[in-house]
Parts: C-alpha cells; structure tokens; sequence
C-alpha cells in the first residue's frame, strides 16, 4: 500500500477587526460575551505569528490589556495562567474567562476603566495557507524536515490543525498514526506536547528532539 505523503504548508494570519471595542472591565465582561469564537481564539493562539522583540509579560491578549489597560494586575496574572489546551471547546474558554472576570468585579469596589486611546479592540484573524511544495514520504525524513520548517509551517501543522481538524490533533501525529503501530509512540509523544506556555521557536526544537531521539533508537 502506497504511503499517504505529509504535505508542508506555511501560513499567515491576516488579523481583522470583529467591530467590538471596550474600554471599562464592565464593557470587556460584555465583550468576552458576545465576540466570535474566532476573536476568543485569536487572542490566545494568535500572538504566536505576531513579531515580538522581547518576552510578552502575559500569556494572552486579554491579561496583557487588563494589566496594561486597566491596571489591575491580580486580575491579569488570574487570566494570564489559563491554558486554552485545558479546554474541549472555545465555548469552554470563554466560560473560564467570563467567570474569572465577574469574581473580580463582584470583589471591586469601582469599575476600571482605561484611557480613550487604550481600548481593547476584539480582533479575530484570517489564515492565509500556502502550499510550500515539498512533501515528505518517509517518516525518517521528519527530523531534517522539521528543523528546517518556517515558523508558519510549524503554527499551521502544531497549532492551527487541533482546531480544523475533527480530531483536534496536530498533523504530524495524525499522519504518523495512519502510518501504522510502528509510530503509535512516537505519535503519542508529539501529542504529549503542550504549545501554549512556548514559542513556535521552542515548539520547533522540542519536535526536532522528539523525532531525532525516535529515529536514533531505531
């Protein structure tokens, strides 16, 4: 039986406005409410395409805009330690966020509220796919192929894929998986791998291991 090929595809988030903009805790509880999934996602996952020169202080959009924005810091260290791959669904997360945000304004005695020109403006983002071209069809090749992967490459295959595919896995384990029982470990390994709380940098160099040590052995 001839082997399905691991196609590499790149990618780009296009970030786009959602039309909803808030500028007191009040209004953000609001927000968080009725923004689309798709703004929900995005300010969690889509930080990882944004080009950073340092290390961000807060682990999503919304932690950043509540410790930046409105100043209150308890409140964005609580939202800043949610990991979104905890949750089976988006709805779960926005759950999670909207009750962590009402504790805090059931315990404060006045509502925060930002400056006109710090406003949170929910975003939500569009990918743009693009087929590199190259296409793997042994699995020994993963090693060499992954270390020389964009970052977008990584994003799309690692992250983008648990949330488009129907099961919620990244590529590389889904077609390792359909490989057969030889790579059910390695697969299983992949998988293990939690990308929230690291760059796609970091992401990259933990698959470059995982793969290299598994191929060594064999």
């Amino acid at each position: 039986m001839e082997l399905r090929p691991f196609h590499i595809k790149d990618c780009a988030l296009i970030a786009l406005s959602s039309g909803i903009a808030v500028q007191t805790l009040r209004e953000f509880r609001e927000g968080l409410a009725i923004a689309p999934q798709a703004s929900i996602y995005h300010h969690f996952w889509g930080r990882f395409l944004q080009p950073r020169f340092d290390e961000p202080e807060y682990n999503n959009d919304f932690a950043a805009w509540v410790y930046h924005g409105l100043h209150e810091k308890a409140l964005a260290e609580r939202l800043s330690v949610i990991d979104p791959t905890e949750f089976d669904d988006i709805e779960g997360l926005r759950s999670e966020l909207l009750d962590r945000v009402e504790e805090h304004l059931d315990r404060s005695e006045w509502i925060p509220w930002s400056r006109a020109d710090e406003q949170f403006y929910f975003l939500y983002s569009q990918i743009l796919v693009m087929d590199t071209g190259i296409s793997i069809h042994d699995p020994r090749l993963l090693t060499e192929a992954v270390g020389q992967m964009s970052l977008g490459s990584i994003f799309y295959h690692f992250i983008d894929a648990r949330r488009r595919t129907p099961e919620k896995t990244d590529d590389f384990s889904a077609w390792l998986l359909d490989l057969g029982r030889e790579y059910e470990a390695l697969a299983m390994t992949v998988m293990a791998v939690d990308p929230y709380f690291s760059s796609l940098k970091e992401i990259r160099r933990v698959l470059f291991r995982c793969f290299s040590a598994f191929f060594r052995e064999e």
